[in-house]
């Protein structure tokens, strides 16, 4: 195997494919980076069993040559060293040769590496998708999906299903759903293209983290297709495949109130930077409470109380409110992470009572849906 390559291309496909690289894995080979020349381009593989990560160099696109002079092979590189010298290397080209002892030459200037590789036939094959059961979305709704959601999946392995996300597409809408049981976040989208349903696929919270990080705002569209263990998106020069978690996600629709007694719009911005003040005398061992207070019908007060410390009370006006007074209080860290999930500039909440969850969405969108439990101090 032998070709000469870009240097900031290669290292662009090493820091996308190193997501899936762990030190910690069982498979000792997958510590290890594959790459494999072809006439049409070069492809990085790293992989940890839960996600699998190809990137794609093509050997020409629009009118610039990447790669060239390839010789075509594969082999396995250490990922500890292999990115480290290529991102150190002199000059923006660089050669890599592989002889028939396994033996790696990389070069670039008056720079010269010999590294000892693997075998990539000892590499474990990544499963081929059936891209029949697939739909395409724009790169930039998935990512604001994710973001929407993500954070609310659990961190407790108690309830391993818990710690990822779930996806149902059902008559052509697309629903992500993210709860650790005290809060719950959801996203929903029209998928007009969709010629597949499915309701009960749960993909690692992890796996849409490292997704959301290495997809390219550049690019129109990915491609999802979805298999009973498996998931895949796919661009143009990037394959991402995540396992999915075993067991059934809980059925989340009954936890969200039908109607509400109390109803406030707010500007975001505003109940956030509120909110996090207060939580500023609201530490842990107290879990970041604070308190909403609705006095009249143009004003809200939130307030936090830490006896050893002090205390903070500040008002903000409400754009509007409707129902019976009230008295709340909840996790300032969960009211902080829905309020920067929404992006929109007003809120609606919407209570139906102290000790009953409360919901949050952007004002004239419901695709959109945080719901938090409160927290007993009242």
């Amino acid at each position: 195997m032998k070709f000469i390559i870009k240097r900031d291309r290669l290292i662009a496909g090493i820091q996308d494919v190193m997501k899936a690289i762990s030190s910690r894995t069982v498979i000792p080979i997958l510590t290890g980076m594959k790459i494999e020349a072809k006439q049409h381009g070069i492809t990085l593989t790293g992989s940890d069993s839960d996600i699998s990560i190809e990137s794609y160099i093509p050997a020409e696109e629009d009118d610039m040559v990447y790669v060239e002079q390839i010789e075509e092979g594969s082999i396995v590189l250490q990922a500890k060293y292999f990115p480290d010298i290529i991102r150190k290397l002199p000059e923006n080209t660089v050669e890599i040769e592989v002889d028939s002892n396994l033996k790696v030459t990389i070069r670039s200037g008056k720079a010269e590496f010999n590294l000892n590789a693997q075998d990539a036939e000892e590499y474990p094959h990544l499963p081929k998708l059936q891209t029949d059961d697939s739909f395409e979305m724009p790169i930039d709704l998935l990512k604001s999906m994710i973001k929407q959601t993500v954070f609310a999946v659990s961190t407790m392995e108690t309830r391993p299903i818990l710690t990822g996300v779930n996806l149902k597409l059902v008559d052509k809408i697309l629903a992500f759903t993210a709860t650790d049981s005290h809060r719950l976040a959801k996203r929903e989208i029209p998928v007009a293209d969709a010629n597949i349903e499915f309701q009960q696929i749960v993909v690692p919270g992890k796996s849409l983290n490292e997704l959301y990080k290495i997809l390219d705002d550049t690019e129109e569209t990915v491609e999802i297709s979805v298999t009973n263990n498996q998931i895949l998106f796919r661009t143009k020069h990037l394959n991402f495949l995540s396992r999915l978690l075993d067991g059934n996600y809980p059925e989340t629709s009954r936890l969200i109130p039908e109607q509400s007694k109390t109803k406030i719009q707010v500007k975001t911005k505003e109940l956030l930077n509120t909110i996090d003040r207060a939580s500023l005398l609201a530490k842990e061992e107290r879990n970041n409470v604070v308190r909403l207070f609705t006095p009249n019908d143009s004003i809200i007060e939130i307030s936090s109380n830490s006896p050893e410390v002090g205390n903070v009370v500040e008002e903000i006006g409400i754009q509007a409110m409707e129902g019976e007074e009230l008295k709340i209080s909840f996790s300032s860290k969960y009211m902080i992470d829905a309020l920067k999930a929404i992006e929109y500039d007003e809120v609606i909440i919407e209570f139906t009572g102290a000790m009953r969850p409360f919901v949050i969405h952007p004002l004239n969108e419901d695709s959109i849906l945080q719901l938090i439990l409160p927290v007993r101090t009242f």
